[in-house]
């Protein structure tokens, strides 16, 4: 079985769903969505400890003029995104299936059509590919905000596109003068390959420079500040299914790009950039704890939550020890699992506090209703890092990354796990303990809603036993993604002791 059934089957299904009768579409689509989720864990199963390379390798020329090749293949670094891929979209097709939707065949083709582009681009092999895949994520969530969105949807819409396809543009600009550059200075034929691309090395110069069109890129779709514009209308606007995918798992493809192709491909880059790397980190982390501390939209505390979280994963990416990369790496996993559950939570809440998602609305119904809130602990737990959980792990890996590397980032970065701890039971207390809200009807977890936030929970709780089961898989991986920043930090640092210069992440 290779990699392309796993890739396309979701726009399969999604297609075959359009020919079903419209009360079947969504059921079919969800059921469907299970057969791909098996699949990416028969990859997992079958996939080999202690190998750095890659697995399940597909490779065709696709166009041979532009020296662009379909091909695909599985390693440490992509391996548990694929599943999470996989599951957190199930969830989400689940939770949908239950809900009545306008236009339900347009919703599912483009929710089909969404998870093949992310399992694309976690599985792409090929810059050019990769770029494409990255694209092509971007129209279905344009539909799906701008069709079935709520609010100022097509505010929304506009900064979503705006902002991506002008980080898009620099991403090109940045794999076209890759390709170029390394085909001028080998003296061969065009290669997007990334296997071909990191056996040579470009010049400071231009590693600098294509550093900056991909960090753009990938800082939007997270997004990071200053690249966060688009953030609220988006979160906001974005029917719950898109929004908990879109948070759990697209933004991974950006955090994942730096692993997969920023630091193989630019290491010289990659250190010399590293301090104002980690310092949008820590802006982040704190701009993203701070309104998350003060705003009363549930929802848009787990959307700044996110931010926080992301760029903890940025920073244990950026730390370039093999410690701090393992750490983020499982910290992607670790986010997708808590934050997608956490919108299906607020927008369980909201139904139950008249549709409103406002915390002053909400409130007193965790002792009618003690299953929904044993739930929603669990996941704020998770959230905050409780000591016993994979998000711990996770975090402790990241922060021990970077003390190695900046101790004086690390301390900093340690607010961010206190605030992390205040927003999280914060919306937790406000949405199921204090006074009854005045619109508030009590019930407890229906079926539409457990058949989503069940599965993951149990996810997060076996997790968080056994970490050691995606850090086994990703450690070989990790260090060759890092090996070449690690060598250009070390020679920087003895350039500077040797020449008695006080020490600088790199020197020219």
């Amino acid at each position: 079985m290779t990699l392309s059934i796993l890739i396309w089957l979701p726009l399969a299904i999604s297609l075959v769903a359009c020919l079903m009768p419209r009360p079947l579409v969504g059921r079919f689509a969800a059921v469907g969505s299970l057969v791909t989720l098996g699949i990416a864990i028969s990859f997992l199963a079958r996939f080999k400890l202690g190998h750095a390379g890659l697995q399940f390798v597909t490779d065709e020329v696709w166009i041979s003029a532009l020296g662009i090749h379909y091909k695909l293949g599985l390693d440490g670094l992509n391996v548990a995104l694929v599943v999470l891929t996989t599951v957190l979209f199930s969830a989400s097709l689940a939770w949908a299936s239950f809900r009545e939707w306008p236009r339900p065949r347009s919703f599912y083709f483009h929710f089909g059509l969404a998870e093949s582009a992310v399992l694309g681009a976690f599985c792409a092999q090929d810059l050019a590919l990769f770029i494409g895949f990255f694209d092509l994520m971007l129209i279905p969530f344009y539909f799906l905000t701008g069709m079935w969105g709520s609010g100022d949807r097509v505010r929304a819409t506009t900064k979503l596109v705006i902002y991506t396809l002008v980080g898009s543009f620099f991403m090109l600009a940045g794999a076209v003068a890759t390709g170029v550059l390394v085909s001028n200075q080998t003296g061969g034929s065009l290669t997007f390959v990334l296997s071909a691309l990191q056996q040579v090395h470009l010049s400071h110069a231009s590693q600098d420079w294509i550093f900056l069109c991909f960090a753009v890129a990938f800082l939007v779709k997270m997004p990071l500040v200053p690249f966060h514009g688009w953030l609220a209308d988006g979160y906001k606007s974005m029917p719950i299914p898109a929004v908990a995918v879109f948070s759990g798992v697209v933004s991974k493809v950006a955090a994942y790009g730096f692993l997969r192709i920023v630091l193989p491909l630019f290491p010289y880059a990659s250190v010399h950039f590293q301090m104002p790397m980690l310092i949008i980190c820590l802006v982040s982390i704190m701009w993203g704890t701070l309104v998350a501390f003060t705003t009363n939209d549930a929802r848009m505390v787990v959307a700044y939550s996110s931010v926080a979280q992301l760029s903890f994963i940025t920073l244990g990416i950026f730390a370039l020890k093999p410690t701090g990369d393992q750490g983020a790496l499982l910290q992607m996993v670790n986010h997708g699992l808590v934050t997608a559950p956490l919108f299906f939570i607020v927008a369980a809440a909201a139904t139950r506090a008249g549709g409103s998602e406002d915390l002053r609305e909400m409130g007193g119904i965790a002792f009618r209703a003690p299953v929904l809130a044993s739930l929603a602990l669990i996941v704020a737990l998770a959230t905050l890092a409780m000591p016993g959980s994979s998000n711990f792990i996770g975090e402790f890996m990241i922060l021990l990354g970077v003390f190695q590397s900046k101790t004086a980032v690390s301390v900093i970065a340690f607010l961010g796990v206190i605030g992390a701890a205040y927003y999280a039971l914060r919306l937790f207390i406000t949405a199921f303990h204090n006074r009854v809200g005045r619109s508030v009807t009590s019930r407890d977890v229906v079926l539409g809603e457990g058949v989503a936030i069940v599965p993951i929970v149990i996810v997060i709780l076996v997790l968080a036993f056994y970490p050691q089961f995606g850090l086994r898989r990703s450690e070989p991986s990790v260090r060759a993604a890092i090996a070449s920043a690690q060598i250009q930090a070390a020679s920087g640092h003895a350039l500077n002791v040797a020449a008695g210069r006080p020490l600088r992440v790199a020197s020219r």
